[in-house]
């Protein structure tokens, strides 16, 4: 009797065991919801895109924070080279780069001209802004156009940094002051100071020597120092920035699947969002404005 017993109990062992088992392997799995973000992007055949492009979009901040994006969503990986507007365009003519993104539209247009890119694409601007010496001794504060306050800047005998390096910032201050009825040279005009250098050294040597210097106000705001903005946002102070993508059949080792990865994210509403937003946080203000289709 012990014996039948014993075999009962270990019998009904076995069977609420492999009723546990069973209810297990029953059970439902919890379900893992992907986002897009989970997925690895696949790296492109040629993934080194090659940009040129002019200091201002560097110098500011804005495209080292659009990179790490740009990079994550399409699997391309950025080399960037910033310099003035006319040595960032003359890297497409040599065939040093895959894609431009530039601010002076006359340059833009001969380069096109040449064969060199189909055409530009406009995508987004800032403003140029006057700064210099709080005090103010020529009276720019009071103008109502730069062209004026450029006047005042000569009638004072103040000093006036030029970037002098045929970047954008710098054609655009050739532009004001041909509208102010002006030529000044650094070889007759002691206090025209042609510096030949990119806009954080200009802002430097404007600071040094409490002299006025046209900045992006981009730059300036990234840029410490004393001087202060005294002129902004007047029609001839809009600055436009376009991509241009390098014709293959100038170089055809041009990486065209990047170049227009680059162009297509970059007029994306992600991108949109990005650049809008940009400067918001740090400096309480939009710092560049993306163009509406």
């Amino acid at each position: 009797m012990k014996k039948t017993q014993v075999s009962l109990v270990s019998l009904l062992l076995i069977l609420v065991l492999a009723l546990g088992l069973t209810a297990c392997s029953a059970a439902p799995k919890a379900e893992v919801e992907e986002t897009p973000g989970d997925a690895a992007v696949a790296a492109p055949e040629n993934p080194v895109i090659r940009l040129s492009t002019t200091t201002s979009v560097n110098d500011s901040g804005l495209l080292p924070y659009l990179q790490p994006s740009f990079e994550a969503d399409t699997g391309f990986t950025l080399e960037i080279t910033s310099a003035g507007t006319g040595a960032a365009i003359e890297k497409g003519r040599t065939g040093d780069a895959d894609a431009l993104l530039v601010h002076a539209k006359a340059s833009e247009e001969e380069f096109i001209a040449e064969g060199y890119a189909a055409g530009r694409i406009p995508f987004m601007y800032n403003f140029f802004v006057i700064v210099g010496p709080a005090d103010d001794p020529a009276g720019v504060r009071s103008c109502e156009s730069a062209s004026e306050a450029f006047k005042k800047i000569a009638e004072s005998g103040c000093g006036f940094i030029s970037r002098g390096d045929d970047s954008g910032t710098h054609k655009a201050e050739l532009k004001i002051w041909q509208a102010a009825g002006l030529e000044p040279s650094g070889d007759t005009d002691t206090w025209y100071i042609s510096a030949g250098a990119g806009m954080g050294a200009c802002l430097n040597m404007a600071q040094e020597q409490q002299c006025y210097v046209l900045t992006d106000k981009a730059t300036f705001l990234s840029h410490e120092d004393t001087l202060e903005i005294l002129l902004e946002k007047s029609d001839e102070m809009k600055n436009t920035y376009s991509m241009l993508v390098i014709s293959a059949d100038k170089w055809p080792d041009t990486n065209i699947a990047g170049a227009d990865a680059f162009v297509n994210w970059m007029l994306s509403d992600k991108a949109r969002g990005l650049i809008n937003a940009y400067g918001v946080e740090e400096y309480g203000e939009q710092l560049f404005f993306t163009i509406d289709e």
